[in-house]
């Protein structure tokens, strides 16, 4: 599907960024995204052309089920990933935007906002998760999934224009509980273990029904809409299988691009880029 493709070469030429910055010429225009998982805190940035210039994240557990818990260790991480890119990249990180789980309340919304602003950055716009990925993907009909670590945010898309957003309190913490249960181990080891590329095929038969749970969410939501396609975004999407578990359970195509888990941070850069080249 060609708005794969485009997403897969996207996604690419930032995950590239990661490791090795793109040069930039000094007092360029640039966006930043500021993505608070679950699991993860992701900085994208992205230029005037909407092209990957940087990226950085750091394991963080400063937010459940898309709530900010620890205020200030989010602002210290946000902090320390600004301060980073700045100095590999050689110039300072002013414009940002931020995501928030659909759903999500007015007021845990501006929270999000807070720690990007007190972090440095000047918030030019907030957008639902879902929105954003989509923003990568380039769906004009069809759903989009963001399946995180605490929340699956959906976004129904008709003519390239989101009809509908909903968000459920489920996502790759219910997969850590069910194999901490199975293993018998404490959490954090459950963690480490379902992203392990040679435990997961392991791992497949005792997380799948959480799968099937979360397809099932998404199947409730759809159906009332004449979705063709679903198309999964976020780091629980990127477990080997689960868009054949959703496609099954749902009866509609199922696809995900090659690294799920950047889709997100990369789309909030990209929102910012267009709102802003738009109000020039």
């Amino acid at each position: 599907m060609e708005s794969l493709n485009n997403a897969n070469q996207l996604i690419g030429e930032y995950e590239a960024t990661l490791a090795k910055p793109r040069p930039v010429a000094k007092g360029m225009e640039l966006y930043t995204g500021v993505d608070l998982g679950t699991a993860y805190i992701v900085l994208a940035v992205v230029d005037a052309e909407g092209k990957p210039v940087a990226g950085a994240m750091r394991f963080a557990q400063v937010v459940r089920d898309g709530l900010v818990v620890d205020y200030v260790g989010a602002v210290g991480i946000v902090k320390e990933l600004k301060a980073h890119l700045e100095e590999r990249i050689g110039q300072e990180l002013v414009c940002a935007g931020a995501a928030y789980p659909p759903g999500t309340m007015e007021g845990d919304q501006r929270a999000i906002r807070y720690v990007a602003e007190s972090a440095g950055f000047e918030v030019e716009t907030m957008v639902d998760e879902p929105t954003a990925a989509n923003q990568v993907l380039g769906i004009r009909n069809g759903a989009v999934v963001d399946i995180g670590g605490g929340t699956t945010g959906i976004a129904v898309l008709q003519d390239g224009k989101v009809i509908y957003v909903a968000d459920e309190p489920t996502g790759g913490t219910h997969f850590s509980l069910v194999v901490a249960g199975a293993y018998k181990i404490p959490f954090e080891e459950a963690e480490r273990l379902k992203t392990d590329p040679a435990r997961q095929q392991e791992l497949f038969p005792v997380v799948k029904p959480v799968m099937q749970k979360v397809a099932a969410i998404i199947g409730s939501h759809i159906r009332k809409f004449p979705v063709e396609a679903v198309y999964l975004a976020g780091g629980t999407s990127c477990f080997p299988g689960i868009e054949q578990v959703v496609q099954a359970e749902v009866g509609i195509p199922t696809y995900k691009p090659e690294n799920p888990f950047l889709v997100t941070p990369l789309g909030i850069a990209l929102w910012v880029q267009k709102g802003q080249v738009a109000n020039r």
